[in-house]
């Protein structure tokens, strides 16, 4: 039995891939019978509807999972300039409450990363607590910022490479979900190979098995007729979802498609802009829902849609592919060519993929999966099985226990 802390900048009830990946690591990590504290922001900005306006305990005890939520300037939805220095306070803000709050020894600390500013106070909690410090990266920043060109001040860029390198000689070790991403650290940024390991994101198949509650997104949005291509998650610079309206363009006349875009983020604005100048009645955006309804609105769609910007120069394998795969759902995915999910999704044999800003080529496939209805069943199957083959969240805490 190990005493772990866990931080990230997003958990639930905030609603993301990064969060719920958190939360079923701290739920795993319980159940597996240690100790586990988690330091993470004060809700605030992805919550579903019914939360928007709820308050919440700053130290909560959730089914045993000791919950520390610190208030912090905005983060999201502003400038990036302001949210990188705000970022930078985010150690000190967080080290404060962990030395308040927790009189225990700690083991272990697990760091999500971005944003990389706060992976530094993996570096304080390892020294005042005496705790292996695990960073776990889902993107290398300041590379992601820099491909999509919004850091372009070397003297920023420089700044940051310098923290990024301090922080990856101080963690004892680093884990990367994709080869590629493990490969590019060893090559481009100099990382030990000896210290970095590859551990593939993990799901818990379990929401999805067992869906009792009553509920239908298509009753309640009126599509039920409707042949959903489901896009849900965070709507920013890295998913260049103004790609995504352009394909929904192309498919206009085609009265029985409908593009459902469910969550928010700093590009909501620009594409509800793009939805309206186009004239699109086949494009529905909705707000974020709970991480306990997902389920439901993933099993209710026919496609599930991954984007990432051709700007992307990393490997990074979108946390919603597992989502979709254990709902059984098809893929459509429009992928940077450097990433990962390539390999992952002709693996699984689970859908198709083109590059991103082919647009011939993505019409070309959503009118293929479109066509290909009998072949749906099959596709979401074998999607499934793959990720109850390598994504389960017992698979993947055998591979991180061995790491302690």
């Amino acid at each position: 039995m190990k005493n772990i802390l866990i931080i990230a900048d997003i958990y639930p009830p905030e609603v993301s891939s990064a969060a719920h990946l958190m939360k079923e690591l701290a739920e795993g990590l319980k159940k597996r019978g240690h100790n586990i504290w988690v330091i993470t922001t004060y809700p605030r900005y992805y919550l579903p509807k019914e939360l928007e306006d709820q308050k919440f305990e700053l130290f909560s005890d959730e089914s045993g999972i000791r919950v520390i939520r610190v208030k912090t300037p905005p983060l999201k939805k502003v400038n990036f300039i302001i949210r990188g220095i705000f970022q930078l306070l985010l150690p000190f803000l967080f080290f404060q409450k962990a030395r308040k709050s927790i009189k225990e020894k700690l083991d272990v600390v697990i760091v999500y990363s971005p944003p990389l500013p706060l992976a530094r106070i993996g570096i304080k909690i390892k020294k005042y607590f005496g705790a292996k410090f695990i960073l776990n990266i889902q993107d290398i920043f300041p590379q992601n910022a820099v491909d999509l060109k919004i850091l372009k001040n070397k003297l920023l860029i420089r700044f940051f490479e310098v923290i990024e390198r301090n922080v990856y000689k101080s963690a004892d070790l680093i884990t990367f979900h994709s080869e590629g991403g493990r490969r590019f650290l060893i090559e481009k940024k100099s990382v030990p190979a000896t210290k970095i390991v590859t551990l593939p994101n993990w799901i818990d198949l379990a929401p999805y098995q067992n869906l009792t509650k009553d509920i239908s997104f298509r009753k309640q949005w009126n599509l039920q007729k409707k042949f959903i291509f489901l896009f849900a998650g965070i709507m920013g610079p890295a998913q260049e979802l103004d790609f995504l309206i352009k394909i929904a363009k192309e498919f206009s006349s085609i009265k029985d498609i409908v593009f459902l875009l469910v969550g928010d983020g700093m590009e909501k604005e620009k594409i509800e802009r793009m939805i309206r100048n186009y004239d699109l009645t086949n494009v529905i955006m909705k707000p974020f829902v709970s991480k306990d309804d997902y389920p439901y609105l993933a099993k209710e769609a026919d496609v599930g849609l991954v984007c990432l910007s051709s700007k992307n120069k990393t490997a990074f394998v979108p946390g919603k592919i597992l989502g979709y795969m254990t709902a059984s759902k098809p893929l459509v995915a429009f992928l940077n060519q450097e990433s990962d999910a390539f390999e992952v999704i002709r693996e699984a044999k689970c859908g198709y993929a083109v590059k991103a800003g082919d647009l011939d080529k993505a019409v070309e496939i959503v009118r293929k999966i479109y066509n290909e209805k009998d072949k749906l069943k099959e596709l979401g199957n074998n999607g499934f099985k793959y990720a109850l083959n390598n994504f389960t969240i017992d698979v993947c805490l055998n591979k991180l226990e061995k790491l302690f």
